[in-house]
């Protein structure tokens, strides 16, 4: 219906939107009038739902919202499935994931199920299953799309510290479209390639990186190099420890502000055991940082808050000296489904033969989200058993715009979005 209306609309000469009578999902974190958003949990499907902030926009441009596309349970983890719905697979191989939390969303694309969508990004929601699909999305700066309409526990409050909600497609151009609907960030001018000055950070000790992915990412390196980008291999931008102790703090006492007080309860009780570990010396992504993230007090919480000011005030230095960072997105490409309970204890297989811990996803992702940089997704190219591989494209504090310009022209060079095989849909 709403598709002959515009159909009606146009006939009559009426000035289309932007987006008129194209069709389109949204994640569902994301309420649609009469159709509640489940983050993966039937007891959300109760509610009355009215369109959310960013559902409105898109209307008022004159795109038809015709579904959701599948989460994890409470949109808590890189694989996408729940009770609901089942297992979302990733196009490119069935037997692996698409990602998560936005992983409905990357998958339903790849596979041209959908021509846009919009996700949501906390701890990579969108970079990592954009990567893991051969897709682009982008990470807005914080603030500068409403999270209004989100399923809750905090739907109806204030937008969520670190969290943002941003755009996915199949091209970076698809990406500026969406967001100057959403965002009204109006899309900038193209830079030359040969004008962009990059910062490549591929090699950090305490990050693992499996070769074939870290393959991808020196390929593309090489590739822009070759069209005149000045690219830079450099160490981190940030002290990686501090970093991800100030994240990992600010995340999880966030996430575990919405438990049931019997979970929490746990917590209190380990952290006596856990300021033990931390001071013998266990890292940001350890059991015992965890404990103390989720039953922070008030006074922890405002020295993490303290740390990343300070490092937002470093970050926003080093862009006097770049355009961009060049990064990975994960250290893996998509990896098989592994529903074991415990996130802690699954791990993943590289292809070197090394187990890397399932947590170890939290560190290249950690960056952008901490110092609230916009961060943009392009393929890059792909692993030797044929796996997408994205790069992120970090830009300086509050340069939307700059930085979708720059990741477009990136994205020239790499090649783009690619369409999986899809095999299964062969006769």
């Amino acid at each position: 219906a709403e598709a002959r209306a515009s159909d009606a609309a146009r006939a009559r000469g009426e000035e289309p939107g932007p987006l008129a009578g194209l069709p389109m999902t949204v994640k569902c974190v994301l309420d649609i009038e009469g159709l509640p958003a489940s983050a993966g949990m039937k007891a959300l499907l109760a509610r009355k739902a009215v369109d959310s902030e960013v559902v409105s926009r898109l209307r008022a441009a004159g795109a038809i919202i015709w579904g959701h596309t599948n989460v994890p349970v409470g949109s808590a983890d890189w694989q996408t499935f729940n009770p609901l719905y089942g297992t979302t697979r990733n196009p490119w191989d069935l037997e692996r994931t698409p990602g998560g939390s936005s992983g409905g969303s990357a998958a339903a694309l790849a596979a041209g199920y959908t021509a846009l969508e919009i996700g949501a990004d906390i701890s990579g929601s969108l970079r990592i299953p954009a990567s893991f699909c051969g897709v682009c999305a982008h990470r807005p700066s914080w603030g500068l799309i409403s999270q209004r309409g989100m399923a809750p526990p905090w739907d109806g409050i204030a937008d969520l510290d670190l969290a943002v909600v941003g755009p996915m497609a199949r091209s970076v151009r698809d990406l500026q479209l969406l967001m100057s609907v959403i965002a009204s960030v109006a899309p900038a001018e193209t830079p030359p390639i040969e004008a962009l000055r990059v910062r490549v950070w591929a090699d950090e000790p305490t990050f693992p990186l499996d070769p074939e992915v870290e393959a991808v990412v020196r390929e593309a390196v090489r590739r822009l190099e070759a069209k005149g980008v000045v690219a830079a291999t450099a160490p981190s931008p940030l002290p990686v420890r501090p970093m991800l102790s100030a994240y990992m703090t600010l995340l999880m006492a966030l996430l575990g502000s919405a438990w049931p007080p019997a979970v929490r309860g746990l917590f209190e009780a380990l952290r006596g055991p856990a300021r033990l570990a931390v001071a013998a010396g266990a890292g940001p992504l350890s059991w015992a940082h965890g404990v103390l993230a989720v039953s922070a007090r008030h006074r922890e919480w405002l020295a993490a808050d303290e740390a990343r000011a300070r490092l937002k005030q470093s970050m926003a230095r080093v862009f006097e000296s770049c355009d961009l960072i060049l990064a990975p997105v994960t250290p893996t490409a998509a990896f098989r489904h592994d529903h074991g309970p415990l996130l802690a204890s699954r791990r993943i297989a590289a292809s070197d033969g090394r187990r890397l811990p399932y947590l170890e996803n939290f560190d290249w992702i950690a960056l952008a989200t901490l110092c609230d940089l916009p961060a943009t997704v392009v393929p890059a190219g792909r692993t030797a058993k044929g796996l997408p591989v994205g790069v992120q494209l970090i830009g300086a504090p509050r340069k939307d715009a700059a930085t979708l310009a720059a990741a477009r022209a990136v994205e020239t060079v790499l090649g783009g979005f690619v369409p999986p095989p899809m095999p299964w849909t062969r006769s």
